[in-house]
């Protein structure tokens, strides 16, 4: 943004939210991380400029000003359709194979890494997929845009694990952000969190076990050491297993179900 505290649209300033604006100085609203690698190619550019500019959503230029129904974003799907979103989707090889098996789903991935970006566009138009939108910067421009209740399946699937004490604020899971995923994820939705980090692990399964909204899936420790069948194994996926990975799965819980707060049985449930 530049530093500016308003997003244009057709001209006209619309307020953009906390942490959109380049100048935050608050780390847990600021983005860390990677943005662009070696120089893309000819035919990178070429699918940028293509498949890019037609499943792109245009957030940071102003395209989608205040709130954003997902949805809307699919025009050749049925307007029940359930909605996946993907924070960090690396070069899109999990992306794409969902959209591929889940033709009547929609999935919106965010990668703020360019070359990341462009290897998912490139997937696309290998496979021909005509139900993936995505977006080329922090994920949350999206979901703070997002009406209540609107994904039923969200992936984090091996952020930066930040293993710093002093970076610790930068990892995704933290209560703001599970505050954030907890409003628009519907009833029932599933988070699927995946990391071969001790550190990572450790925290992810401490922070999830406090937050009321959410509920732990494991049953015992096949259910978090075991890829399930739906979720893909990945190039990166390959390398995470040599260093022990976890697969955490968690339901939003019911909203009218919602006075149940964190407890001392569900803080046991962690790892």
């Amino acid at each position: 943004m530049n530093g500016s505290d308003h997003i244009a649209v057709g001209g006209k300033p619309v307020a953009a939210p906390p942490g959109e604006r380049d100048g935050h100085k608050d780390p847990a609203r600021r983005f860390f991380g990677r943005r662009k690698g070696p120089s893309l190619s000819a035919r990178q550019q070429s699918l940028l400029a293509g498949v890019g500019r037609r499943i792109g959503i245009g957030v940071s230029s102003g395209e989608y000003p205040g709130a954003l129904e997902p949805r809307d974003l699919f025009a050749g799907l049925e307007g029940g359709a359930d909605i996946w979103f993907e924070i960090g989707f690396g070069k899109g090889e999990h992306l794409a194979w969902q959209a591929a098996r889940n033709p009547d789903v929609g999935l919106i991935g965010c990668e703020p890494y360019l070359n990341g970006y462009v290897g998912l566009l490139d997937k696309i138009q290998d496979k021909g997929l005509g139900n993936v939108r995505a977006y080329a910067d922090d994920a949350r421009h999206l979901l703070w845009r997002f009406p209540d209740a609107c994904l039923a399946r969200v992936f984090l699937l091996h952020p930066d694990p930040w293993p710093k004490n002093r970076h610790a604020a930068r990892r995704f899971v933290r209560p703001d952000n599970l505050d954030l995923l907890a409003r628009v994820m519907a009833d029932g939705a599933e988070l699927r969190i995946g990391t071969d980090h001790p550190v990572y692990r450790r925290w992810t399964s401490v922070h999830m076990a406090a937050h009321p909204d959410f509920e732990w899936l494991a049953e015992g420790p096949d259910d978090w050491r075991t890829r399930p069948v739906d979720w893909p194994e990945t190039r990166y996926e390959v390398k995470a297993l040599e260093g022990g990975a976890t697969y955490f799965r968690y339901r939003r819980r019911c909203r009218r179900c919602a006075a149940a707060t964190a407890t001392p049985a569900n803080m046991a449930k962690t790892i």
